[in-house]
């Protein structure tokens, strides 16, 4: 189990992270996400076989915008992008 987060202070909108991991997406405010069940998140917890290309996507970044950290079993599923603004 991993999380990937996303910093929304430094994220600037280059989107290295979208050409190495299909979960990430632009935002409506031109920054990145995480797409999750027809949802985006800033952060989202994941139980699957792709945290290699969620390493790549973080790797990729030009700004070190997206970390990706080992999970509890019981974390969160996920931020929301409108919890982040509150």
């Amino acid at each position: 189990m991993y999380r990937i987060t996303i910093d929304r202070e430094a994220c600037d909108g280059v989107f290295a992270c979208l050409v190495r991991d299909d979960r990430f997406v632009e935002a409506s405010d031109g920054l990145a996400a995480i797409e999750t069940d027809d949802d985006q998140a800033i952060a989202a917890t994941f139980d699957d076989d792709r945290r290699e290309s969620a390493e790549q996507a973080a790797t990729a970044c030009p700004l070190d915008a997206i970390t990706v950290e080992n999970a509890e079993p019981d974390a969160p599923q996920s931020q929301s992008l409108g919890e982040a603004k509150q």
